[in-house]
C-alpha cells in the first residue's frame, strides 16, 4: 500500500485504537461489567460486593489496624472510612481507638456482621459458579496476580 493509499490519521481512528488497545480501560471495563453481575447476583444478601469484600477482608485480617486494611485493600485510610461508616452505621463493624496509641483505630466485624457474612458466602459461592459458567475466573486471577509487578514497578521508579 502506498502513502497515499493508507487512510488518513483522525482523532476518531486514534481514539478507537486507544479504547481497544489499552489495558487500562478494558480492565476497568471487566471490573465494572464483574462487580454488577455480583452485585445483582448478590442482592438478596443484603450487601454489595464492596460490602461484602471489605468484611471478608476484616474477618480474615491478622492485624486490625485501618491502616494495615487499607494497604490490603489498596485504599487509602480515608476512603477506607468513609466505605466503612455505612457498615458501622448498620451495626456490621465497630471501630475502636486502639489504646497503646491513640492515633491508631482497629475495626472488626460485630457479631451481627459475622452473621450477615457468613449467611452472604452461600450466595457468593452460586454467584462464582453462575459466574464460572460465563467468564474464565482464573484469567481474571493470574491477571490480578501478574498485576503486581506493576505496583513492584512503581515502587521502584
Amino acid at each position: 500500500m502506498t502513502k497515499a493509499e493508507q487512510p488518513k490519521k483522525t482523532l476518531r481512528r486514534d481514539a478507537v485504537a486507544l479504547v481497544a488497545a489499552c489495558p487500562g480501560l478494558n480492565s476497568r471495563a471487566v471490573a465494572r461489567r464483574i462487580s454488577q453481575f455480583l452485585d445483582r447476583e448478590l442482592a438478596g444478601s443484603g450487601l454489595s460486593l464492596a460490602q461484602l469484600g471489605l468484611m471478608a477482608q476484616i474477618a480474615a485480617a491478622e492485624d486490625d489496624r485501618l491502616g494495615a486494611l487499607a494497604d490490603r485493600i489498596g485504599l487509602d485510610q480515608s476512603t477506607l472510612s468513609r466505605n466503612l461508616r455505612t457498615l458501622e452505621g448498620a451495626g456490621m463493624v465497630e471501630i475502636a481507638i486502639v489504646e497503646k496509641d491513640l492515633r491508631r483505630r482497629a475495626v472488626w466485624l460485630t457479631e451481627a456482621g459475622a452473621r450477615r457474612l457468613e449467611a452472604a458466602v452461600p450466595v457468593w459461592r452460586a454467584a462464582q459458579k453462575r459466574m464460572a459458567l460465563l467468564l474464565e475466573v482464573d484469567l481474571v486471577r493470574r491477571l490480578a496476580i501478574e498485576s503486581d509487578a506493576l505496583l513492584a514497578d512503581d515502587k521502584a521508579a
